[in-house]
């Protein structure tokens, strides 16, 4: 079985080219301005987006990401409404969409539910930072039965036998850490990549993409012969944050997209 992101993937893969991965918070400033930015991220090179479903304490994100929470939170957003406006930019778009997301909001809204509806509207995978991989088992057949993949995450820290592990089991792409900590702007890297990436690919060929920290168009340049695809989250979420009107925000998210994607082309 294969869904949008495997045939996202095998495309690029096909013409040697990486992948741009965008995020932005859902409902952040509103229901109608995120789904008009997230047409504009594809429209200017986005190969994938992610779009975090707002939660009261998202422990893995820095402080531009929580600020967007709070944000988003103010409308009153919930996992219904999400479902529908992605129901409804799938009537636009074919790019794959993955939610990232806290374990919490999958038992609220009861878990084989949630992958039914994921798989209704077009969420084709979910990140869920606050699951670890020991416990994810129980999960794991919804992912398989509705064909919405988990994207595990992995660390620099991660041993090699708990690398192996998830690479065994891993779909969609492997979502690799570029620091340890919460998300967040960083000048710069410290993690040894040939050594992380030599022992990743030792046990998969599944894609893999390089997150967190990740701000500019130069630290897209550096890392890209490492992996798959890049992951910009922070960056995209400030630059919303900064625009006085959604008109502005789509702009300037539309330049920072095209700047950040210019790397790969």
């Amino acid at each position: 079985m294969k869904n949008r992101i495997d045939t996202m993937f095998e495309a690029l893969r096909e013409n040697n080219k990486k992948a741009l991965i965008t995020f932005l918070t859902f409902g952040d400033p509103d229901i109608e301005t995120s789904k008009k930015l997230v047409l504009a991220m594809e429209n200017s090179g986005a190969d994938l987006i992610e779009l975090g479903i707002p939660f009261s304490d998202p422990m893995a994100e820095g402080p531009v990401i929580q600020a967007a929470n709070v944000r988003a939170l103010k409308h009153e957003i919930d996992l219904d409404i999400i479902f529908k406006a992605v129901s409804e930019l799938r009537e636009e778009t074919q790019v794959p969409f993955v939610f990232l997301m806290y374990f919490n909001s999958v038992l609220s809204y009861g878990t084989e539910e949630f992958f039914a509806q994921c798989k209704k509207s077009g969420v084709d995978g979910v990140i869920i930072p606050d699951l670890p991989f020991e416990e994810s088992g129980e999960i794991y057949d919804l992912t398989q039965k509705y064909g919405v993949w988990q994207i595990s995450m992995i660390a620099p820290t991660s041993s090699e036998e708990r690398s192996k592990a998830i690479c065994e089991r891993a779909k969609g792409f492997l979502y690799c850490v570029s620091s340890m900590g919460v998300t967040g702007m960083r000048d710069g890297f410290s993690t040894n990549f040939d050594e992380m990436f030599a022992m990743l690919n030792k046990y998969s060929d599944i894609p893999k993409c390089i997150g967190f920290g990740i701000s500019k168009p130069e630290h897209i340049a550096d890392l890209k012969k490492y992996c798959d695809g890049l992951i910009v989250g922070s960056a995209i979420v400030k630059t919303i944050a900064a625009g006085e009107t959604a008109a502005d925000k789509i702009s300037a998210v539309s330049g920072l997209t095209s700047a950040l994607k210019a790397p790969l082309i």
